[in-house]
């Protein structure tokens, strides 16, 4: 039986932060984030509780603690880093993980008003406001795009310098002031590759909590150019087909969401 099934009806679901990681909980069915009526750790003075929504039927809590908890993966409880957490919790729990790590990012960045310096009010659960100046605060996503460049039977795979880890992946970036999602495309693309492209096509956005940005992904044909590296942002890229795929991205992203519908050929 699973811990959403035997807790109360005034249970929560409770989504406790140290940093960047996010408290899970051993369960006879696998990780769960923790439930119960109270927070499952002290809640440190002067830290809020942010009600972020519902998670299976509960209304889901979140809050940062200010110290870390001892224990592994023989522990009933542990810190998991909120990446890692997407191979462990829930796809449900994951993502309702990823909104409140984005809600107490803002809560920590916004305790004084950027104008007049003064502390803030929160007045609603994603918005704040100054006292002093009338300032309203919200919470700040950053837009960046992530596109799969095809050229015939085969797609452009880099490996950017600040990737966790040794696979490759697509071009991506994060929109400038003053241009459009698609201008944006174009753009990292010619500055990170020196490629020319056409044919651009939404394919699907995606949260990306880390630490607070939206990925918007698109399809494209390769055009024209020869592929020059920015060095300071690529370690490599090259075109492959399907049959001599490098390490590509874990499931959680967009970017492997890309590489897979390609690999399928719906794109």
């Amino acid at each position: 039986m699973s811990p959403i099934q035997h807790t109360k009806e005034t249970a929560c679901g409770w989504f406790v932060f140290y940093g960047g990681q996010v408290l899970i909980e051993k369960q006879t069915d696998g990780y769960h984030i923790p439930y119960g009526e109270e927070p499952p750790l002290p809640v440190p003075e002067g830290n809020t509780i942010h009600t972020i929504g519902t998670i299976n039927g509960h209304t889901a809590k979140a809050y940062a603690i200010d110290a870390p908890i001892s224990g592994d993966e023989n522990s009933p409880r542990m810190l998991k880093d909120l990446r890692a957490s997407f191979d462990v919790l829930p796809r449900t729990e994951y993502d309702c993980a990823g909104k409140a790590s984005q809600i107490l990012t803002w809560d920590k960045n916004s305790r004084y008003c950027p104008r007049c310096g003064v502390a803030t009010i929160q007045v609603a659960p994603i918005a704040k406001h100054c006292p002093k100046c009338g300032q309203d605060i919200y919470p700040r996503i950053s837009p960046a795009v992530i596109v799969l460049i095809k050229k015939e039977d085969s797609i452009l795979l880099v490996h950017a310098r600040n990737f966790r880890g040794t696979f490759n992946g697509l071009v991506a970036g994060f929109l400038e002031p003053g241009e459009t999602l698609e201008e944006c495309v174009c753009r990292e693309v010619m500055e990170e590759t020196g490629l020319h492209i056409k044919n651009l096509k939404y394919f699907g956005s995606q949260p990306w909590p880390y630490p607070s940005g939206i990925m918007v992904g698109y399809t494209a044909e390769y055009e024209s150019g020869t592929i020059k590296l920015q060095d300071e942002e690529l370690s490599r890229g090259a075109f492959y087909t399907r049959d001599n795929l490098p390490e590509i991205p874990k499931k959680l992203s967009i970017a492997r969401r890309l590489i897979d519908a390609w690999l399928e050929k719906r794109i």
